[in-house]
């Protein structure tokens, strides 16, 4: 197995992945990395997605909200085609609606909204407290070697998000995951972006989809794979308070309010490390159990 690209590199990849071709005005083509994978990560549509919307709105209109719906499995080896449509332009807000393809059937759609900077009422509330930084928790290379076999795939795919759990992930074997209330996770894009807003907005939607669901399994100590539960997102939505920058850290603050009928909820906030709330996510996903 080849070793995976990380930092820089694996940036740079995600970039490439970001870059779509433009066939028309309103309609792209995206690819997807050959990991080895046997569907499409649903950060990376997502945030391709919101590309192809993104590139049909005036340079002044910054996203500040997007939901999106999951219908069909990605296929990595085939491109994707991204439709996009434009629903409003007014003075202040532009709308699009984006959908992508593959086989001639849709497998992923998103309403973005877009709005010129404003100036307004501002407050949020506080971020968690005593909460480990990045540099004082465990790397992914430490969960990894702490646990090789549990990784799979995943492992060897690029890694351009630098990943850093505050608490137990998803994937350990079964009975070694304390249950908790909360997920928290440390994240980065692993290397450099360019300054534009509308990339690291998209980074930001692709990295949020990382470990959202983890926060459903975390309240009751379970895992993912074998012994545990397979999973998949169903719909995803994202807003974006305010300008940040997604290659540097930010904590992924994750609950789960509610599971039930093998669907679980769970909601994430997004803070910078002093403290600023820049976003918020809001998920459901599929979870079903499986046998050892």
């Amino acid at each position: 197995m080849t070793s995976p690209l990380s930092g820089q590199a694996a940036v740079d990849q995600l970039l490439e992945m970001l870059d779509l071709e433009q066939l028309d005005t309103a309609t792209f083509q995206g690819e997807s990395p050959q990991t080895g994978a046997q569907r499409v990560f649903g950060g990376q549509v997502a945030g391709q997605a919101l590309v192809a919307a993104g590139r049909t709105v005036q340079d002044d209109r910054f996203v500040h909200s997007l939901h999106g719906y999951f219908v069909r499995p990605g296929d990595p080896s085939e491109p994707i085609r991204f439709d996009v449509e434009t629903i409003r332009d007014g003075r202040s807000f532009s709308v699009r609606r984006s959908t992508a393809q593959q086989h001639g059937k849709t497998i992923f759609f998103m309403s973005a909204s877009f709005q010129v900077r404003e100036e307004g009422l501002d407050h949020h509330g506080p971020a968690p407290d005593g909460v480990p930084g990045p540099d004082d928790v465990q790397t992914m290379a430490d969960w990894v070697r702490k646990y090789p076999s549990r990784r799979g795939a995943f492992a060897a795919a690029p890694q351009a998000v630098d990943v850093r759990y505050v608490n137990d992930p998803g994937w350990v074997p079964p009975g070694d995951r304390v249950a908790s209330e909360q997920q928290r996770v440390w994240m980065r894009i692993d290397g450099k972006l360019p300054d534009d807003p509308l990339i690291h907005a998209c980074a930001l939607t692709y990295a949020s989809d990382l470990s959202l669901l983890d926060s459903v399994l975390s309240v009751h100590g379970e895992v993912w794979g074998p012994g545990g539960v397979i999973g998949a997102s169903l719909d995803h939505a994202l807003w974006f308070h305010r300008p940040f920058r997604a290659d540097e850290w930010f904590l992924y603050d994750c609950t789960s309010p509610s599971a039930s009928g093998s669907r679980g909820l769970a909601g994430g906030r997004m803070f910078t490390r002093d403290g600023r709330h820049i976003a918020s996510a809001v998920q459901e996903g599929l979870l079903r159990r499986v046998g050892a």
